[in-house]
């Protein structure tokens, strides 16, 4: 299988059935070097991942995706940011230890999942899901059902490849107004619950879907790249500085031996502001106003 992170949607001719599978294995291993996660984390956040970037690739628009999961357990946060172009990054904030076989409900506690939409033209949606079942998948599965009423199956593997971390999944979905291929669709579901993990981790996409598919119709979409991008930047700190009291900025130049450290959480970049900084902003700022 190629190093080079992929998407693909596929269909069913046979079937009003879709289909997508996801390869991710730079973009994961970037979520995870900046940090050093438990590994029940690093499996929650490659599932997250998956689920982010086969989500994304069923928007019709432009725009972006937060896929997020919090709760008042040892893992406060995990979300994931993608947009239209593939493009994702992801985080997880852990308060304490967590041990390598711990269950969703033991990580999170009392929790639920947030999917936000926005597009570039247009409201915000944002919806809300409970943690009703064991895993993440079942959770977002559950999603469909409720809010879109459309059969959606999903299937996410994370794992370690040549000694990389790695993340792949396969999304099937029956097409809107085709309710009645429940027969195909479980059949095709129970065809996909047959892939392993280092099948999913090491063929191409061709060769998984003949694999699985092989007596099945499929057409097979371009690939879309995936990668991961944080939206982070030296202009957005300077933005979010200025939203805070003149006071209280002085105060932190003062407390950090005159300089204000700005650090990512996605990507692990510094920004750093010192006085002579803040006093350029400043005075951007009142020409702007004026």
């Amino acid at each position: 299988m190629t190093n080079m992170d992929t998407l693909n949607r596929f269909l069913f001719d046979n079937h009003a059935i879709r289909g997508e599978i996801t390869h991710l294995e730079q973009t994961y291993q970037a979520i995870l070097d900046n940090h050093i996660y438990p590994v029940a984390v690093q499996k929650v956040l490659g599932e997250l991942l998956v689920i982010t970037s086969l989500l994304t690739a069923t928007l019709k628009f432009e725009g972006d995706i937060a896929v997020q999961l919090q709760g008042d357990g040892p893992l406060s946060l995990a979300v994931v940011n993608g947009n239209d172009q593939q493009q994702l990054r992801g985080v997880a904030r852990v308060k304490s230890d967590i041990a390598n076989n711990a269950t969703l409900k033991e990580m999170v506690g009392n929790g639920y999942i947030v999917i936000t939409i926005t597009p570039k033209n247009g409201e915000r949606y944002q919806g809300i899901v409970g943690l009703e079942s064991d895993t993440l998948i079942g959770c977002i599965e559950n999603y469909f059902m409720q809010s879109e009423q459309l059969p959606t199956r999903l299937f996410a593997k994370t794992g370690v490849y040549n000694n990389k971390p790695v993340a792949a999944g396969i999304l099937l979905q029956i097409l809107p107004g085709n309710e009645n291929t429940s027969d195909s669709f479980e059949h095709l579901c129970t065809l996909t619950q047959t892939i392993t993990s280092d099948e999913l981790f090491e063929l191409s996409t061709e060769e998984i879907l003949y694999r699985l598919y092989n007596q099945e119709q499929v057409r097979l979409f371009e690939t879309h790249n995936v990668t991961f991008k944080c939206s982070c930047s030296r202009e957005r700190c300077e933005d979010s500085l200025m939203t805070l009291p003149a006071n209280e900025i002085d105060q932190m130049l003062k407390e950090d031996g005159g300089k204000i450290d700005i650090h990512c959480d996605y990507c692990g970049k510094h920004y750093v502001f010192d006085a002579i900084d803040i006093a350029q902003i400043r005075a951007k700022q009142h020409t702007n106003y004026h």
